[in-house]
């Protein structure tokens, strides 16, 4: 039986209408007549009949065994308008008509930190990303998505996945570009003893790394790790969340500053280590919220190091269970929000009963973005802006960015 791909899932894959209900379809874009076996209403290796005009080849030989990317076999003007249109989307669910959605689409070898996969096998080590819905690691040499200093890294992941992976476990390994060179965060390999640890402080000075952390205990911290915010130079806590590119980072704080220019005083939610705060400071007094310590505490330090800056405040708070309230907020003329990708419901209730005028809402997930401007709108901002940045290249992932005014 032969197949019409209606359209695509948030998860990219083609979905079609089969004998017995909807069939996804992996690799495969609207408008395409597919053939394949399905399994459990899946089929996993297609074959297609009639290719899209948006089809390409895959620029990565390790396209169709990796499970990193989705969506190389789509032209970047499709993934493009594709992923405004999973905003616009999202939008239309709740009655929300969206005004002209931007796309900032980051470069090839951009990414500056990833988590790859080490694993012992009888011949050596592996290490890569897994392979699509399985716990087959993949190697990906020449990869098209992570900065060349990240591929330069990958020697230092098998040496130690050979010095402190279990035989039968798999180390997670995080690893972040720096600005003073590779942030190495390790996660789920054996407990270090003397001899082992010494071994990775070892590995750690033959490669140069700035920092090497295994199991969240500091191996070694030859330089300091630290990342530019604005002016500012921070050195966030091993692991901790950061942009994925660059070009992603400085596209959403040039949207933040811009919708926000006037302000004096601005609150920034889920601030992390400071990426809206410490570029808001240049221009507005900032009080940043964020529940983990350690990226308040490197927060704190950056701006207290740098010149030139309005007076940044921080606190620790876990915004879920005690969101700032109303009265708080009406402090401010101006919030930034940043949640996780389960949104953050009882934050924005707060905002929408405050008194503020002005909000920009970062999020990753389209679904809880519409969710809470379905709120926002009904307790009468209006919609004004809206940028997709794709800072993760061929993948299903998408990032928004909105400003609210009322």
């Amino acid at each position: 039986m032969t197949l019409m791909i209606e359209r695509l899932s948030l998860h990219a894959d083609g979905v079609a209408h089969g004998p017995e209900g909807t069939v996804h379809v992996a690799m495969a874009l609207p408008g395409e007549e597919v053939t394949g076996v399905i399994e459990n209403g899946r089929i996993a290796a297609p074959k297609i009949v009639t290719p899209s005009a948006d089809r390409v080849s895959a620029p990565c030989p390790h396209y169709r065994a990796c499970g990193g990317c989705v969506m190389q076999h789509a032209s970047e003007p499709f993934t493009a308008r594709w992923k405004a249109e999973v905003v616009r989307n999202a939008l239309a669910s709740r009655n929300i008509e969206a005004p002209e959605i931007s796309v900032s689409t980051s470069p090839l070898h951009s990414r500056r930190r990833a988590t790859l996969a080490g694993r012992r096998t009888k011949k050596g080590t592996l290490v890569g990303f897994h392979a699509r819905a399985s716990d087959t690691l993949v190697e990906v040499p020449g990869c098209l998505i992570l900065r060349p200093e990240l591929m330069a890294a990958i020697p230092i992941l098998h040496e130690a996945t050979t010095i402190g992976a279990s035989r039968k476990g798999e180390v997670a390994f995080s690893v972040t570009l720096s600005q003073g060179g590779i942030d190495l965060a390790a996660i789920g390999g054996k407990d270090s003893d003397p001899a082992q640890f010494e071994a990775l402080a070892d590995l750690a000075r033959q490669y140069d790394v700035a920092r090497l952390t295994w199991n969240d205990e500091v191996v070694a911290a030859r330089h300091p790790a630290t990342q530019r915010f604005g002016v500012a130079q921070v050195a966030p806590p091993p692991g901790a969340f950061l942009q994925a590119t660059e070009h992603g980072e400085a596209a959403l704080v040039g949207f933040v500053r811009e919708a926000l220019v006037g302000a004096s005083k601005v609150a920034d939610l889920f601030a992390g280590c400071g990426t809206f705060s410490l570029p808001l400071a240049e221009q507005a007094d900032v009080h940043a919220v964020e529940n983990a310590s350690a990226m308040i505490e490197a927060l704190d330090q950056g701006w207290r190091q740098a010149k030139g800056l309005h007076r940044v405040t921080s606190e620790v708070r876990d915004l879920f269970r005690r969101p700032l309230l109303s009265d708080e907020i009406d402090r401010y003329d101006g919030v930034v929000i940043d949640p996780p990708r389960a949104g953050a419901e009882a934050q924005v209730e707060q905002i929408c009963a405050s008194r503020v005028k002005r909000v920009v809402h970062v999020s990753c997930n389209p679904v809880t973005f519409a969710r809470e401007t379905a709120a926002l709108t009904a307790a009468g901002f209006t919609l004004e802006k809206t940028l997709v940045v794709d800072q993760f290249r061929f993948s299903a992932h998408v990032e928004v960015a909105a400003y609210f005014s009322r």
